[in-house]
């Protein structure tokens, strides 16, 4: 039995410009932070024939080219894993398609526990870019690399997507004092439904790839704000980090008018009357959580609560994507 598990994550800044219609053209750039909400794959290796497949549906099958779920059939001829006999389940602390990066999160515990199976020495760099690999440039999904590379490397960590496709990644210089401050001034709410993210990022993508000068602008902005957004963190200025949040998530919603809704405006402002400084929805908006930054914590929280949401607290994730059992 093989169980591995890889951390959710928040964008904190500049995010956006992970996506390879935006870095092969800018280079994007943008700071992220793991959290300890986590994607759980459970690996089995049987004696039967057939493979068995358990996520949101049931799959059982002959051989790999069978399989209808894309990333596990993909990661499984990527890693040469024998499915003969394997089985696969996939479990996950927080909903899919809710912004949290779990599609990534899903992909390289998957990739991880195949390599284990394989006795493979996979460094979490090479993780990540075959995560990239599998879903951007086999299945030609219209995301970015953001969601594989933090849940490979946990921590709050900056990175630098440059025009040639490599990805450079470092720790963000922030002090544990000030990080601690971070975790406890956050608070996270669940929106109450999921979002359409491959509709949202597709449009995104689309006209950046037909040179779309607005998108471009508004990508530029966002990466700015998340420079600005370290240096806040870095200074412990956390206020000013709040008001980023907010200068950031106004910029986003111009991007698509599928970004946002009446319902989740309502909500945003209800927060920043009561105790709020800033904040965003998480991932390519739609639905899904926002995250604010707060001066008043508890005070949001009765506020958020009595309007129906849920909070879901959350720790920071140092350690990226680990082998539990094996």
């Amino acid at each position: 039995m093989i169980i591995v598990r890889s951390p959710l994550r928040i964008s904190l800044g500049g995010g956006g410009t992970d996506i390879p219609s935006y870095y092969r053209e800018h280079e994007g750039w943008l700071i992220s932070a793991a959290i300890d909400k986590y994607v759980y794959i459970t690996l089995h290796h049987g004696f039967t024939d057939d493979m068995l497949v358990r996520y949101s549906k049931l799959e059982r099958v002959i051989s790999v080219e069978a399989l209808e779920h894309p990333v596990i059939r993909e990661a499984i001829k990527l890693v040469d894993v024998d499915c003969r006999g394997l089985e696969i389940t996939n479990m996950s602390d927080i909903p899919s398609d809710t912004g949290l990066g779990s599609t990534g999160s899903f992909t390289t515990a998957l990739l991880k526990a195949l390599h284990i199976l394989k006795h493979n020495n996979v460094q979490r760099e090479e993780l990540a870019r075959q995560g990239c690999e599998i879903e951007i440039e086999r299945l030609g999904e219209p995301i970015g690399k953001q969601d594989h590379y933090i849940a490979a490397f946990g921590g709050i960590t900056c990175f630098r997507f440059c025009k040639d496709d490599r990805v450079e990644s470092w720790p963000a210089p922030i002090s544990a004092e000030i990080r601690d401050n971070l975790e406890d001034s956050l608070a996270m709410f669940f929106t109450g439904y999921a979002h359409n993210v491959a509709s949202i990022l597709k449009e995104q993508d689309d006209r950046m790839r037909h040179g779309d000068d607005e998108m471009f602008k508004n990508l530029h902005f966002v990466k700015d704000i998340g420079k600005r957004s370290l240096e806040a963190l870095q200074s412990g200025y956390l206020s000013d980090f709040g008001k980023l949040m907010d200068e950031h998530w106004q910029y986003k919603k111009r991007r698509s008018p599928a970004m946002s809704n009446s319902k989740i405006d309502e909500i945003y402002e209800l927060a920043i009357l009561n105790g709020a400084t800033g904040g965003k929805l998480i991932g390519a908006g739609g639905g899904g959580f926002l995250l604010f930054h707060a001066k008043d914590k508890p005070r949001l929280r009765r506020a958020m609560i009595a309007s129906g949401l849920r909070e879901v607290r959350f720790r920071f994730d140092f350690e990226g994507t680990k082998v539990l059992v094996q």
